[in-house]
């Protein structure tokens, strides 16, 4: 099973963006130069960097781009004299045994990007590059102030005793939410769902009323996959139940104040036993994709326009949409901040904002080469976009995407112009997504259904996800849950993967109908003499510190 942690920066390469050119100079990282280093400066002699990649098996480049021969490469070369050579490329369902392989092995890449878990194993393996000074001298002025606007918390994952030995990313604030196609709910005379009732109702007329009008009961009510939600380590991802838990005001994989104060595990509270139980039931009723966890894909449904609800975060108008959008350019999937909970609120689970690190193999001779390469990718985004990047590490603002919907609305409404945000060179998108979105978006500005946008501008797919998954961080129903710790102790260095498998195999088998309700209590039982007791009171103890 994919470990989370890693999953969350495997998401990335996912993520599908082109934008349209802006003036250089708009970027000021590009001439600045200090004590006589570079963040952009050219090798007279050329470097090699290698790297391991992850790749969707589905994703197919409208320009015959691969890996090993994209704009990527060739602008890394041709700015920076670094020949990007790729070590090893997996299917991201097997990206993780790679680099476990790898690191084990110690047979790693020159540069790579780990989860959490990963880069622990690799500084206990002594097998990491000091970045301390090569981060001082060539790290762009706009990645030092990203990096600085966690107050300090990316930084502190990434140092240890005193050493920097990883690039931490910085990931915007962002929520699981439910896309939903809004064509199917117009033909059967539906509103979106608000409620776990209505949600229930919906589904079962997606599956039953043929909502796609072909006369054959072949629709899918709610296409999920093998990962049912985040933990604390990473997130948020696509297809799992995020807000189907949070509606009955459960938090698994999360860390919680209890009611006497003390920390508790989210996973198994009473609350989280009332969830699993209702899923059960949505399964047993055909509501929930009978095939989860088994296709190769779970956007597969969504893709061939099959199914009505999946829940993603705002990238979803990345990917799957725009795919789905192909077969049916109809398709129209807008999403919004539910079901609410029974107080009316929409729970959402926030996460960490650095969950993946680019690492440098000890011994590489040019470890500022990689500081260089993701300077480059931050600063020229919006010109060769997301596609086959080959460090892909978010650095983003922890506001990126609420500011930058905020932005987009004002000048679609006429009360900013473009040149208003022009100084905001840490939203390194923004320019290219202002002087855009009336290219992208057509009127009327405030209606967002499919018919009313430029599909085929080379922006559709970041305006879509600003614009309707995006605008769900601003519902006034949003209420923010956070884990009382993101990090690690010294047992769950050893034993939290093995429960934390162990804990969604047994609750996929209880919403499955493969065991039964009752099999949550003996788990509970288990998971707190397996080490779950002992790493509550680690938790307690850390954060009481």
């Amino acid at each position: 099973m994919l470990n989370k942690s890693a999953a969350i920066f495997i998401v990335a390469s996912l993520i599908l963006i082109t934008a349209c050119s802006r003036p250089d100079t708009h970027f000021s990282d590009s001439i600045e130069e200090k004590d006589g280093y570079l963040p952009f400066g050219k090798y007279k002699q050329p470097v090699t960097l290698s790297v391991g990649m992850g790749v969707d098996p589905n994703f197919k480049s409208y320009t015959g781009e691969t890996p090993s021969n994209s704009p990527w490469v060739k602008a890394i070369k041709d700015t920076l004299n670094i020949n990007v050579k790729i070590d090893w490329m997996v299917t991201n369902q097997n990206m993780e045994q790679k680099m476990d392989l790898a690191i084990t092995s110690n047979t790693l890449p020159d540069a790579m990007v780990v989860s959490q878990f990963q880069l622990d194993q690799m500084v206990k393996a002594d097998e990491l590059a000091e970045l301390t000074e090569a981060y001082h001298h060539y790290a762009s002025p706009v990645m030092k102030r990203i990096i600085d606007s966690t107050d300090g918390v990316a930084m502190e994952h990434v140092t240890f005793n005193g050493k920097m030995l990883a690039l931490p990313s910085v990931y915007a604030e962002d929520i699981s939410m439910m896309w939903i196609r809004k064509d199917w709910l117009d033909r059967l005379g539906l509103q979106p769902p608000s409620s776990m009732d209505e949600l229930e109702q919906t589904a079962l007329a997606f599956v039953e009323k043929d909502p796609d009008g072909n006369g054959r009961a072949d629709t899918v009510g709610i296409a999920t996959g093998n990962s049912l939600y985040d933990d604390f380590n990473a997130g948020p991802e696509s297809f799992n139940l995020n807000p189907v838990f949070s509606a009955y005001n459960a938090y698994p994989g999360f860390w919680l104040r209890g009611t006497d104060g003390k920390p508790v595990y989210g996973s198994i509270q009473p609350e989280m036993k009332a969830a699993l139980g209702k899923l059960r039931e949505m399964y047993a009723e055909g509501l929930i994709d009978q095939e989860m966890g088994i296709r190769e894909s779970a956007a597969e449904v969504v893709i061939e326009g099959k199914a009505g609800i999946f829940f993603a975060p705002f990238f979803g108008g990345y990917w799957p949409v725009p795919e789905a959008l192909k077969n049916n350019p109809r398709a129209n999937w807008q999403a919004y901040a539910l079901p609410l909970n029974a107080d009316g609120k929409f729970n959402a689970k926030v996460f960490k904002p650095t969950k993946s690190f680019v690492v440098v193999r000890k011994g590489y001779e040019h470890p500022e080469a990689v500081i260089k390469t993701v300077n480059l990718i931050l600063r020229d985004e919006y010109k060769y976009g997301k596609d086959f990047q080959p460090l892909r590490n978010a650095l983003s603002p922890r506001d990126e995407i609420s500011f930058s919907v905020k932005a987009l609305n004002a000048v679609l409404s006429g009360d900013r112009k473009p040149e208003d945000f022009a100084g905001k060179v840490e939203y390194s998108l923004l320019y290219n997504d202002l002087n855009t979105i009336k290219n992208t978006k057509l009127a009327p500005y405030d209606n967002t259904d499919i018919q009313y946008w430029n599909t085929r501008d080379n922006n559709f797919k970041r305006a879509y996800s600003l614009l309707i998954g995006g605008r769900n961080l601003l519902d006034p129903k949003l209420n923010k849950v956070k884990s009382v710790y993101y990090s690690h102790t010294d047992t769950m260095e050893t034993e939290w993967r093995h429960l934390l498998d162990t804990e969604m195999d047994l609750f996929t088998q209880i919403i499955m109908g493969v065991a039964p309700l009752v099999a949550f209590d003996q788990w509970v039982s288990d998971w707190k003499r397996q080490g779950g007791e002992k790493i509550t009171q680690e938790v307690a103890n850390t954060i009481n510190q």
